[in-house]
């Protein structure tokens, strides 16, 4: 065997193997912290899109700035007879018309609506994005607008994955926002990047190097983000946890953790055989039916009161 013991390796060939498994350990961690918080990239197709137009909303272009100096942009959708209104909050990389389907349904319900981009995405600033650590200063800033335009209104979030997550963290520490519908939110970020890995038979060992990436690259840690960990300083106002019971990209299972510990009142909705928030499609009528009706019921009266 070109006179090389018997089981023997070279050692110009051991280091170079080694090398190689580091260089793909790191290109795995650098892949999924550029997913996870790359830039959105626009194309001349964005300005070609659908708006409150074609579903005939009345409404009025809006802009509101952070607490960090980013300029967001979005819709009010006017209801001046309601003093409710509901925020409506896309998932990762996703711009305010993916909701306006749900956002009309609830604004013909009776409600305002307000919908917007996060920073890095449709309209708003170029700024740093993230998977929920970044857009927190986002849906503050959009609850804060909807409070100053409706000074003594009654304020609900409706989330979908990331906006979901958002919508848990921002009203566990905002008791203005008195009532919460998440949809496929996840329940741990870290147990969501696992699950993904695991699909695709990602060594487990490398989500450890990837949240040590994403902490130096991007300044937060994947185990900073577990809604499930705040979702009970909810209570006591309502929260609706709605789950795709097919949902391969935020586990079901993570809807039923966020249920577990949320408190009082809470409802869970898993839609069976539904992929990742695809509820919506599977009925929009039926789902437009249900969410507005538990905003109906969370923002009229004492179910949605908030202990002053």
């Amino acid at each position: 065997m070109m006179g090389f013991r018997r089981g023997r390796r070279p050692l110009h060939y051991v280091v170079p193997l080694g090398v190689g498994a580091l260089a793909g350990a790191l290109g795995v961690a650098a892949y999924t912290t550029r997913e996870l918080n790359g830039p959105v990239r626009r194309t001349w197709r964005d300005d070609f899109t659908f708006s409150p137009f074609e579903v005939q909303v009345d409404f009025e272009p809006v802009s509101f700035r952070t607490d960090d100096g980013v300029t967001l942009r979005g819709w009010w959708f006017t209801r001046p007879a309601s003093d409710r209104v509901i925020v409506g909050c896309t998932g990762h990389r996703g711009t305010k018309q993916d909701l306006l389907g749900i956002g009309s349904g609830l604004w013909r319900a009776g409600s305002n609506v307000l919908l917007f981009d996060y920073r890095g995405c449709g309209e708003s600033d170029t700024a740093p994005l993230s998977v929920g650590h970044n857009e927190q200063a986002d849906l503050r800033a959009a609850v804060g607008f909807a409070r100053e335009r409706l000074p003594g209104g009654r304020i609900g979030i409706v989330g979908y994955s990331m906006g979901g997550a958002l919508a848990i963290l921002t009203a566990a520490t905002d008791p203005s926002v008195r009532a919460v519908v998440t949809d496929c939110a996840y329940a741990s970020l870290r147990e969501v990047v696992a699950h993904a890995y695991r699909r695709r038979r990602v060594p487990a060992q490398l989500l450890a190097l990837t949240d040590l990436l994403n902490q130096w690259r991007h300044g937060y840690s994947l185990a900073a983000l577990r809604p499930v960990d705040v979702v009970g300083a909810i209570a006591p106002r309502p929260i609706l946890i709605i789950h795709g019971g097919a949902d391969m990209v935020t586990p079901v299972e993570q809807g039923r953790q966020l249920y577990a510990a949320a408190g009082e009142p809470k409802e869970l909705w898993i839609v069976p055989d539904v992929p990742h928030c695809g509820a919506y499609f599977a009925d929009r009528r039926g789902y437009v039916e249900r969410v507005a009706a538990f905003f109906d019921r969370a923002l009229t009266g004492g179910a949605g009161a908030v202990a002053r």
